[in-house]
């Protein structure tokens, strides 16, 4: 369907956004593109990707790069796009594109229907000239928008906001692509109320950073404190980041994009924090938030204390003891649950 909407000659050069597992990317590569670059914010998707091109087109594999999103769209000209569900990450990644892409620039937004809004052809002829929908094809549709306006409307991303907690102020700078951008969830302000005191240890481990909010709030509220942070999401590392320095954190507070904590040695942290996605798109699961506990457990040292809000209804508590260690209840409200788990190894 993306091959017919793009015409009868495939690009040389195409630029491929939001590639789950690499439908597009080998789907690129075996219609002829020999240069095919991409960019996906999620650590997973990039993994999957490169393993199924090593797998199925090793020898193509060299034709294919990763790039952050405005290295992969600058002077582009053929963009395939997969939509994303929420109508802020897509006006935030074709912002992004018309920055920089070529005014011949031709974007094919895809997706499935049930997931599909009239909204998302609002944001597109936002910043397009033009935009064709295309006929329905096995439940699925693609948009065409071309012709980049000149004068594009203002981004509202990174959004900024500022909040307070136990007398404690801070900045977040988030982009559209992190959970919950600029704003303070209630479960971390659960945890970031109940937090206990931190003096013993000199480094946190901040596991699923997210906007960064827990490492933040930690960094200011113990000077001596170094914080480890991580996020499998580019767009959370990069919001992490940029809450450190609006914060005047940056010497003490760094953030790395990793598998769960894949880069870190057993037995190598005497404290973790961890506020676990449970969700999949649109799809609940408990397995990522598994995931990460048990890598937490493999992390920390003998005695080590993992800190933890999830949603009460999951009632983790029982696999944290399993996972971890043993888990005392730190906090609860009618929606969240803080724990705090010792390492039991």
């Amino acid at each position: 369907m993306w091959h017919r909407e793009a015409g009868t000659s495939w690009p040389d050069s195409i630029t491929i956004i939001g590639d789950h597992y690499g439908a597009l990317s080998l789907g690129a590569l075996a219609l002829g593109s020999t240069q095919v670059r991409v960019h996906c914010d999620s650590l997973t998707a990039r993994q999957a990707i490169k393993a199924n091109v090593q797998r199925l087109l090793p020898e193509l594999a060299a034709r294919l790069t990763f790039y952050p999103l405005a290295q992969a769209a600058t002077s582009a000209t053929h963009i395939l796009l997969a939509l994303p569900r929420g109508l802020d990450v897509l006006d935030e990644q074709v912002a992004a594109i018309t920055a920089v892409a070529s005014a011949q620039a031709r974007l094919f937004a895809g997706g499935r229907i049930k997931h599909m809004s009239r909204s998302m052809n609002e944001v597109l002829s936002s910043r397009f000239a033009q935009l064709d929908v295309s006929l329905a094809r096995q439940k699925s549709r693609v948009l065409t928008a071309s012709l980049p306006l000149e004068s594009q409307p203002a981004s509202k991303f990174p959004a900024t906001a500022t909040h307070e907690v136990n007398d404690t102020s801070f900045s977040l700078h988030a982009g559209a692509g992190t959970f919950g951008a600029a704003r303070l969830d209630p479960g971390t302000r659960l945890l970031l109320e109940n937090l206990p005191d931190l003096t013993e240890h000199h480094r946190l481990v901040d596991l699923a950073c997210g906007n960064g909010s827990i490492g933040v709030f930690a960094a200011l509220t113990h000077r001596h404190l170094t914080v480890d942070a991580s996020d499998h999401s580019a767009s959370a590392v990069a919001s992490t980041l940029a809450a450190a320095e609006a914060n005047g954190l940056s010497a003490r507070l760094t953030a790395v994009q990793d598998d769960a904590l894949s880069r870190l040695p057993d037995h190598s942290a005497s404290l973790i924090t961890l506020n676990p996605p449970f969700h999949i798109g649109n799809t609940v699961t408990a397995d990522i938030a598994f995931k990460l506990i048990d890598d937490a457990a493999r992390v920390l040292a003998p005695g080590g204390q993992l800190l933890c809000v999830f949603n009460s209804h999951l009632r983790y508590r029982n696999e944290l003891v399993r996972r971890v260690g043993p888990t005392t209840q730190l906090a609860r409200d009618k929606t969240f649950t803080v724990t705090s788990s010792i390492a039991a190894h």
